[in-house]
């Protein structure tokens, strides 16, 4: 991972962990539902800004690093990764 994304991805990360303590907060105070909802999915919506800053980090860095490469064997596998990560997401 880049050194200027980490310090942003960790920072979502740790504002992630304290809605999810918060949401479990929720759930013992036996708060309304669609309210413990609400905090639920903005914590999926949260969780895939992080993915995909990732992502574009992993782009930027990795693949685009194979493909400036002379590693044939390395471009393959970062291609086979994107693809098997893709299919897996479309599950």
């Amino acid at each position: 991972m880049q050194t200027e994304t980490k310090p942003k991805v960790m920072n979502r990360l740790n504002r992630i962990e304290g809605q999810v303590r918060g949401i479990a907060r929720m759930v013992e105070e036996d708060r309304y539902c669609i309210d413990i909802l609400t905090q639920l999915q903005a914590v999926r919506a949260a969780l895939s800004r992080v993915e995909s800053e990732v992502l574009k980090d992993h782009m930027d860095h990795c693949v685009i690093g194979a493909i400036a490469g002379d590693d044939l064997a390395d471009r393959k596998a970062k291609a086979t990764e994107l693809i098997e990560l893709l299919g897996r997401a479309s599950r």
